[in-house]
């Protein structure tokens, strides 16, 4: 599997439901310094689900970064995705890998240290601690937010990328970095700014500054 950058992942707003409005912002994250895109789309039919992701796929190629879906492997296969992130209630790791082969990226949620050690995240390209703080742009089912300190601990028990989401913005974005994540992913930091693609340059430059501290 080639090298893949988790600095910024930019995890589209499911919330935006105008197309000319989410793809605009999609490409700001793009033009801006994403480092890679997370499709998801929680209340969607299935069909507008796999149309949109062919256009992020589409824009994803065009600027040559990975595109993966959340939850849904039969939308990552049917477009080629890179891969999927998946939660604990999902799909299971040993069966998307089945299903999509050894070249695909597989992400999973992990709140708790007791995830972080199981043979599911220990497989896993990557695991993303969620929520890293509050937030409410997930408004159902949150685990308690670890905070820096459950972050520094799960770090001590896992040696893969590990990527922060959850309440993130410019303003606690270098401390993540400096103790011990791999990336941050954001959603309103991005979707909800002023100038999309501004925010995702001043994030990508405050993340690069401190992971060269």
């Amino acid at each position: 599997m080639p090298k893949v950058d988790y600095t910024l992942m930019y995890v589209t707003d499911d919330s935006i439901k105008q197309d000319n409005t989410f793809f605009n912002i999609l490409e700001t994250a793009l033009l801006g310094g994403a480092t890679i895109i997370q499709l998801r789309e929680k209340t969607c039919d299935t069909v507008t689900f796999y149309q949109r992701a062919l256009r992020c796929k589409a824009l994803c190629d065009k600027y040559n970064i990975p595109l993966i879906i959340n939850d849904r492997l039969d939308i990552a296969l049917a477009i080629n995705a890179d891969g999927v992130h998946i939660g604990q209630a999902d799909m299971p790791y040993s069966v998307a890998r089945k299903l999509l082969g050894n070249s695909k990226i597989i992400g999973l949620s992990v709140s708790t240290k007791v995830q972080a050690v199981q043979p599911n995240a220990q497989a896993a390209d990557y695991i993303g601690i969620s929520p890293i703080f509050s937030t409410k742009t997930k408004k159902t089912d949150l685990a308690k937010p670890l905070g820096i300190l459950g972050l520094k601990e799960i770090r001590e028990l896992y040696n893969k990328p590990i990527v922060c989401i959850g309440g993130i913005h410019k303003g606690n974005a270098q401390e993540i970095i400096a103790n011990g994540a791999d990336g941050i992913a954001v959603v309103s930091a991005i979707s909800k700014a002023a100038h999309p693609e501004a925010a995702t340059k001043e994030l990508k430059e405050i993340l690069c500054k401190t992971g060269t501290n």
